[in-house]
Formats: structure tokens, sequence, C-alpha cells
């Protein structure tokens, strides 16, 4: 029979895009003995060196190779994952950007990042709900509870950036959609929250060729968002500068931000 409860401290955690960046660095971050980390991503050969690194650290870990785009192949590796041990924790991570290049983003550069960004996020996290509410039902009065999920989203997504229309929209869908699940689902004991992170040194952003203020290394943002997710909070957004500069950028009027930011960098690479 499932547990009831989760543990405090989540025993297995499945991360996608997990074979570099922050997604690597997540699950760094978590791996140490008596905890089993699934890892997917669509490159193999990365993904067997950060489970190799995370073994060396004395966790349990399984991989696949696993594209969050294909619903029903995600949906069996998830499944599979949790019945092999029951899933305290789903990191929504894999997300990919393209660059305008100042010439406009295509339409197939829009909808391959939504594909992933935001239906890959709801190929993720919906099967690992199943897993979750298939726990028998917390005690009452109790504040454990099923399991939890967490949804990267970007300091983008608060607000449409000229340089990265499409990469915006995703990752405020994915935003906007979190935050409305954390309500919904905390009667059935399940905990939501979405992970804004500002610049986090990956090999998506070391294709930029404008400044990134405020750059953070990923093993750093990973420690941040493990800390945050332990907390139980709804919102993690850093580094703080970021998120007050997001915070300015929901407030102010549109009309004065559009201006602001029309100058702005345009996203290189692709």
């Amino acid at each position: 029979m499932l547990p009831a409860v989760m543990s405090p401290t989540p025993r297995h955690i499945l991360i996608t895009g997990a074979s570099s960046g922050l997604g690597a660095a997540l699950a760094a971050a978590y791996a140490a003995p008596g905890v089993r980390l699934s890892l997917g991503a669509r490159r193999r050969e990365r993904l067997e060196e950060t489970a190799a690194r995370c073994r060396s650290l004395g966790a349990d870990v399984t991989v696949a190779a696993v594209d969050v785009e294909d619903k029903e192949t995600t949906r069996r590796w998830i499944e599979a994952a949790a019945e092999a041990a029951p899933l305290d924790l789903a990191i929504a991570n894999a997300g990919i950007s393209a660059g305008t290049g100042g010439g406009g983003e295509s339409e197939a550069q829009a909808r391959a990042i939504f594909a992933t960004n935001l239906a890959g996020v709801l190929n993720t996290i919906h099967p690992a709900l199943d897993a979750m509410r298939a726990r028998p039902r917390p005690p009452a009065g109790r504040s454990a509870r099923r399991g939890q999920i967490a949804l990267v989203s970007s300091v983008a997504g608060y607000r449409g950036m000229p340089g990265a229309p499409a990469y915006s929209a995703s990752k405020a869908a994915v935003l906007a959609y979190g935050e409305a699940l954390r309500g919904e689902l905390a009667a059935d004991g399940v905990a939501v929250s979405v992970i804004c992170p500002g610049f986090v040194k990956t090999p998506m952003t070391d294709v930029n060729d404008f400044p990134m203020p405020f750059l953070m290394e990923a093993e750093r943002a990973a420690r941040i968002i493990r800390r945050d997710l332990a907390r139980d909070r709804a919102l993690i957004t850093f580094p703080w500068p970021m998120r007050l500069a997001a915070w300015w950028m929901r407030v102010l009027p549109s009309g004065l931000v559009t201006r602001l930011l029309a100058n702005g960098p345009q996203k290189g690479g692709g």
C-alpha cells in the first residue's frame, strides 16, 4: 500500500530537463543517500553524466531519454517511476528558447517553444498529480501532504519581452497555471510552487550576446529552489533585484513598460 503522506524531506524526486543546466544542478542538489531520483531529458549521453554525478553523491538514480512534447511516452515514464516508488516531488523543468535575432520570431519557433514550455509542463505534471492523488488522503487537521509539484517559469513570464515573445508567453502561461493550481489542489493535499528564475548560467543563456544582469550560477539557483520548495513557497522568484523589477513590470502602466522595453536586446541563437 502507498504511504498516506510524503515524508518531510522528499525521498523520490522526478526532474525533467535534467541533462544540463538548472535541471542537472537540481538533481545534484537533491542527491544524497536514501534519495531516489528519476531523471528525464532528450539527450541520453548528457543525462547519464548527470546520473553518474548524483550516484557518486549516494542517490539511487534512474534515467529515461524522454521528450516532454511526447505526451504518451512522458506519461508512461512517470507512471513507471511512481509505481517503483511513491513520488514525492515532481519538477517540470524542461524548457527551450529561440532567438529572434532582430528579424522577428518565426511561427515554427513559436510553436516549438509552446510545445515544450507549456504542453511539456502539462504532460509532466498531470501524470505526477494522478500518482500523488492515488495516495490515501492525509488525516484531517494535519499539515502533511500527498506530494509536491514545481513548475519552472521565468521572470520573463511576468511581462511579455519584445526580444522573446513566445518564450515570455509560454512562461506567463506556466506562471498563471501554477498559481491557479496551488489553490485548486490544496484540498487534495498536493502543494504547488512556481519557480521564476532570473538569468541563470546554462547552455540556454550561453548563446545570449547581451548583458544579463545578476547572472547566477546554476548550482546557487538550485540551492535557492530546494530551500524555498522545502518552505512551500507559492512563488519562488530570484535574485531579489530581478524579483523587484518583475514586480514593477506588473504594476506599471503597460504603455510605459512597452516604451521602456522597446529598445531592449534581441535574443540571439536558435
